[in-house]
Parts: C-alpha cells; sequence; structure tokens
C-alpha cells in the first residue's frame, strides 16, 4: 500500500488526518493554533496570524469528488469563517483548499446553499464537487487563498 492509500482509512481516520493536516498548514503559514476542545458548533479550530484578529476554521475531507456540507446555522456567512476542504484522491498527496464563508453569498455551481423548505433536513451549505466544478476550485486553493488572511484583520459580527 502507498503512502496516500486513503482507502484503507475509515472515515474517522479520514477526518482526523484532515484536521491535523490543516492545523500544520496554518501553522506553516505562520498562524497561532487554537484547538476546540469540543464541536458542537462546527469550529474545528481558531486561528490567528499576529496581531490580527481570530478565524473560526471548519474543515471538511472528502475522497475523489463527492458533496460536502456544513448546516447553516453552525456555518454563518461571516468574515471570520473559514471553510478549508481537504481533496484525498487515491495515491495522490492531498490537496488543500480554503474557502471564506462570505463565498456563499454568490453562490454558484460549486458553492450551493439548500434549504429543503417542508423536509426534515437542516438548511445547509455545500460545495458540489464534481469533475465538472473542479476548477471553480482554483482561486481557493490554500497556497494562494490564506495570504491575504496574513496581512489582514477579519471584521467580527
Amino acid at each position: 500500500m502507498g503512502r496516500y492509500s486513503w482507502s484503507r482509512l475509515n472515515s474517522h481516520q479520514v477526518g482526523r488526518f484532515a484536521e491535523y493536516f490543516v492545523k500544520m498548514e496554518f501553522a506553516l503559514s505562520g498562524f497561532e493554533v487554537y484547538t476546540a476542545e469540543v464541536d458542537d458548533r462546527g469550529i474545528d479550530f481558531v486561528a490567528r496570524h499576529g496581531e490580527g484578529g481570530f478565524y473560526e476554521v471548519q474543515v471538511k475531507a472528502v475522497r475523489e469528488s463527492n458533496y460536502v456540507f456544513m448546516q447553516k446555522t453552525k456555518f454563518p456567512l461571516r468574515s471570520d469563517r473559514l471553510l478549508t476542504l481537504v481533496v484525498l484522491e487515491e495515491d495522490q498527496s492531498p490537496d488543500l483548499y480554503l474557502i471564506p464563508a462570505t463565498a456563499w453569498l454568490s453562490p454558484n455551481a460549486l458553492l450551493v446553499g439548500r434549504d429543503y423548505e417542508g423536509l426534515k433536513s437542516e438548511p445547509e451549505w455545500g460545495v458540489q464537487l464534481s469533475g465538472r466544478t473542479r476548477p471553480l476550485l482554483a482561486p481557493y486553493r490554500f497556497d494562494t487563498a490564506v495570504l491575504p488572511l496574513c496581512q489582514e484583520t477579519p471584521s467580527q459580527p
């Protein structure tokens, strides 16, 4: 088995790997990382760069192309809220994306909002990842998307 054989991991292991991987990438970018003891509010950790403000970070991992979502009640569309998406393709190193919550203010084929009116499911913000929508992720590559965060202070609600 190769180093990046994601299929050998169960969903709990994938989630744990993704969270640690993202924390390390933030640390390598100069952020202080503060871990939440309990993830009951959709926040996996908090990050801060220098004397700037704090960012609340949600981590999601996806194998190949798939759909991931966050409940709207736990993922407000604020400038201090971020989604980090870890895409795991078999036998390849992880791809990491950083999507500000405010990106869902302009939904498209990749970033969707679903309300499920009259149904049991809670309203959600989602990432519809497919071969067709994958190019829309390009502006959110972690290496480039994190740079502006190193120089700004997020506005607080």
